[in-house]
């Protein structure tokens, strides 16, 4: 990817290994970039599949900071210290979200709601205002979205919410930001099995009486590509979406499905 080597970049809910933000980190700090995990201080504090540990491992310039995304004193403090520790942040995904919370719509507590809605949503908005005041032109925000970010799926409302809300933030802040030559883009990946993905699975199979194996093999019979999403395929996109090569690409919401998804 053209463009990405000593960029700075942020990706949020990235503590742990073999997650998708540690996927998006790995695959940015292979194009050249500074990384920065964050996370709240709960999942950093893992000794075992630490993000830091592995990203250091592999021997990219990468620095770690707690972070809850719903904290405006967080949000704020954290990328004060990003700009004070290398001088510029250049690229933010906003990669934190709540995706176990799965209930009946009339079941449903309004703390359930609350609390998706402030990580997974208002946790964006936060990044995006703050970097958007801090960023130079050619910096970019990516917004991990979802394929719940353009179709409903039931017993998942404020996931489902959250995810349709943060296309909205895409698509107003590329606007809003566009003077300073700030992009704002997402990606929608369909199911990834990742932690949260596995809670998924899991969670939706016992509602269909099936292993969770049954209910992937499922999702990857309904897939053109044939599969389920990787880590990897969504750090592509994003690396993609970061690089020079998508200098005149803002406001998107790219599907990264294999088909499944093609609207």
């Amino acid at each position: 990817m053209n463009g990405l080597a000593g960029k700075v970049a942020l990706c949020t809910g990235s503590g742990r290994a073999g997650g998708l933000g540690f996927g998006i980190l790995d695959r940015l700090g292979q194009e050249g970039c500074k990384l920065v995990v964050t996370d709240l201080p709960t999942a950093l504090a893992v000794e075992e599949g630490s993000s830091f540990s592995a990203l250091q491992g592999k021997g990219y310039d990468v620095i770690q900071i707690a972070c809850d995304v719903s904290s405006e004193v967080d949000v704020v403090a954290c990328l004060d210290q990003v700009v004070a520790h290398f001088g510029q942040i250049d690229i933010v995904v906003n990669n934190a979200a709540i995706g176990h919370i799965m209930k009946p719509l009339l079941e449903l507590e309004t703390h359930d709601w609350l609390n998706v809605i402030g990580v997974n949503l208002t946790g964006a908005f936060l990044f995006t205002r703050e970097a958007g005041k801090r960023m130079q032109a050619g910096s970019c925000i990516i917004n991990v979205a979802s394929q719940a970010a353009k179709t409903g799926f039931r017993q998942m409302a404020p996931y489902v919410s959250s995810k349709h809300g943060l296309i909205g933030l895409t698509r107003t802040s590329a606007i809003d930001l566009a003077p300073k030559q700030i992009r704002v883009n997402a990606v929608c990946p369909n199911h990834v099995t990742t932690d949260m993905g596995r809670q998924q699975s899991e969670y939706f199979s016992q509602l269909r009486g099936m292993t969770p194996e049954e209910y992937r093999k499922g999702i990857a019979e309904r897939v053109p590509l044939g599969r389920v999403g990787r880590p990897s395929d969504t750090a592509a996109a994003v690396a993609f979406l970061a690089s020079d090569d998508a200098a005149f690409i803002t406001g998107e919401a790219m599907n990264v499905s294999g088909g499944e998804e093609m609207h």
